[in-house]
């Protein structure tokens, strides 16, 4: 199995509801994956989630398709910053340790 957590800066707060826009459609699109657990948090301008998946290729072809595929591509005129992180464990970790497993994620920056 494999954890992928992910962090997205907003570059102003205002752009909270073109990323609540994006986030309804790949919840939605979520809900319909291989998927097994997903959470998510934030505030003003920084946000996380993270997902469970079964296998690398559910995961990638969730990532690759659909909203979160469109998502991505407009990430550039919401996002200041994204990191992201997948690797093997068994289940997600708790929101403290998640925050410091990305302390160590080079991000990309826009």
């Amino acid at each position: 199995m494999l954890t992928t957590i992910t962090f997205i800066e907003l570059k102003t707060p205002f752009k909270f509801f073109a990323l609540s826009k994006n986030a309804l459609h790949i919840i939605r699109q979520l809900k319909t994956t291989n998927c097994l657990q997903y959470k998510n948090t934030g505030f003003w301008t920084k946000h996380y989630t993270m997902t469970l998946w079964g296998s690398e290729e559910d995961m990638k072809n969730f990532a690759r398709s659909g909203a979160h595929l469109q998502a991505m591509k407009v990430s550039t005129s919401i996002a200041k910053e994204i990191k992201t992180h997948t690797y093997p464990t068994n289940k997600l970790p708790d929101w403290k340790e998640a925050k410091e497993i990305l302390k160590n994620v080079k991000g990309i920056q826009y």
